[in-house]
């Protein structure tokens, strides 16, 4: 276990959210996405997300962040879990829906899963007001 991991586990994170802030599997910015949102909560942490569509299915979704690591671990849980689904779908994944994908988190970390939903969730809402007044 190298240090970050120690770190991380001694801050209270359970193996599966130091395995998604050391794998970076979904963070990075996206060419032409469908939707594309960035959201800064109350703490001052800013998760921007990135959705690619195919219809109404998420075929691919990635995320920048700048905050903390329980703001990453948040961002790339939930853009991990809303793949292959619908918008719909993707709306109605909830804050424990997210925290029981990553398992333990510092309590003190928890907004970060709100923050991440709140990104998504805004995302979602923009993009589907944008498409009705195109008349799509």
């Amino acid at each position: 276990m190298n240090a970050i991991e120690e770190l991380l586990k001694k801050q209270g994170y359970s193996d599966k959210g130091i395995s998604l802030y050391i794998n970076k599997e979904y963070f990075g910015e996206m060419k032409d996405p469908s939707i594309n949102y960035s959201y800064t909560g109350p703490c001052g942490d800013t998760i921007e997300i990135f959705i690619k569509l195919l219809g109404n299915k998420i075929i691919d979704a990635k995320f920048l962040t700048i905050g903390c690591m329980g703001a990453f671990i948040a961002g790339s849980a939930l853009t991990s879990l809303i793949k292959g689904k619908s918008l719909e779908e993707a709306e109605m994944i909830s804050e424990n829906k997210i925290k029981e994908y990553i398992g333990k988190m510092p309590p003190e970390k928890i907004d970060c899963i709100c923050l991440a939903r709140r990104t998504l969730n805004k995302a979602i809402k923009k993009y589907k007001c944008e498409t009705s007044k195109d008349g799509i």
